[in-house]
């Protein structure tokens, strides 16, 4: 995917392309949240976007230098502000954790540690009709994280996002996004 042809929402504080990658550095207490448990509705994280047909995959390899509480980078799907899914890295309590946020009107939240951790992960987000797949590639396996719903009847864009709810200046590097057909999903 050509990197020139997708728009922001919300531009982060620097953005530069070295060697086919995307390099980003978060604004200051960037996030994207709806309503459950604390109250606050963020919608100022950084998604790079374009438009995804009905049923998709979208996948990235990232890297970032989490450090600070809440640091995130993945993928993200969003049809309006009520309505979106993001996943990926979410350091907290001084950990990497997978994470996945799904907003159908409010936001949840899960989570799973990634204790060996490197660094460096490779996500894939599939929307079929009613669902979302989250994946994540451990080894050479593609994993599972979470199956969602997700209102069929909604279009949205898709790509890839980075937030630092706690501070400005993560880094993060997306080495490449593909969106296409979507993957069989049929082993789960």
């Amino acid at each position: 995917m050509d990197w020139d042809r997708l728009q922001w929402l919300n531009p982060p504080a620097a953005v530069a392309l070295k060697g086919g990658a995307l390099h980003v550095t978060t604004g200051d207490q960037t996030d994207f949240w709806h309503g459950t448990y604390y109250g606050f509705q963020h919608h100022n994280g950084h998604f790079l976007h374009q438009p995804a047909p009905a049923e998709f995959s979208v996948e990235t390899t990232l890297r970032a230098d989490f450090s600070q509480q809440y640091d995130q980078a993945g993928l993200m799907i969003r049809a309006d502000a009520t309505h979106w899914v993001k996943c990926g890295i979410e350091f907290v309590g001084g950990v990497a954790y997978l994470a996945v946020v799904v907003t159908n009107g409010m936001s949840d939240w899960s989570q799973m540690p990634l204790p060996r951790f490197d660094g460096r992960l490779r996500l894939r987000l599939t929307r079929v009709r009613d669902a979302v797949w989250v994946q994540y590639l451990e080894a050479d396996a593609w994993k599972m994280l979470r199956l969602a719903y997700f209102p069929p009847e909604l279009t949205v864009d898709a790509g890839v996002m980075c937030c630092s709810p706690s501070r400005a200046g993560l880094r993060v590097v997306f080495e490449a996004v593909a969106l296409g057909v979507p993957v069989s999903t049929e082993a789960y």
